[in-house]
């Protein structure tokens, strides 16, 4: 029983200004949702257990990245997940943008999964499955910054 965390940082001018993870499921402005937390996976036996849901056309305009971010909150590695794995999805049309696999994954606890940001009155999405190490995502901030 490992508790996987999904999370979502907002930035404006490289600076966090909200962020949704299983203590705060809304952002500030609405446009970011987390369906809650599931403490020991394995519930979707292979969807998902956890999902963001982000609606861009309401985030506000400030708002210029987004990263997201998977981390081990009971701080096992991803060498010891099981079955794992985080994806990004057009819920508009169900187009699977990104997918990473957790499972056997390494001695690292967090991934820093993919950015969306702001190109024009746009939004793009880059993935960067960049290993990194903590259990919250305040501990991934030191990794999540040079991805701004």
């Amino acid at each position: 029983e490992i508790d996987l965390d999904a999370s979502a940082v907002l930035f404006a001018e490289k600076q966090p200004v909200d962020v949704v993870f299983f203590r705060h499921l809304v952002s500030d402005d609405g446009s970011v949702r987390h369906t809650g937390d599931n403490l020991v996976g394995g519930v979707g036996q292979g969807g998902d257990d956890e999902a963001i849901l982000v609606d861009l056309q309401r985030v506000p305009v400030h708002i210029d990245q987004i990263v997201f971010t998977v981390n081990s909150f009971t701080g096992q590695t991803f060498q010891e997940v099981e079955n794992a794995f985080c994806r990004l999805v057009d819920e508009s049309n169900g187009q699977e943008l990104a997918r990473y696999t957790l499972a056997g994954g390494g001695e690292y606890t967090a991934q820093i999964m993919a950015k969306v940001h702001r190109v024009g009155s746009g939004w793009t999405m880059t993935a960067l499955g960049t290993a990194a190490n903590g259990r919250t995502f305040q501990d991934l901030m030191p990794t999540i910054l040079p991805h701004l």
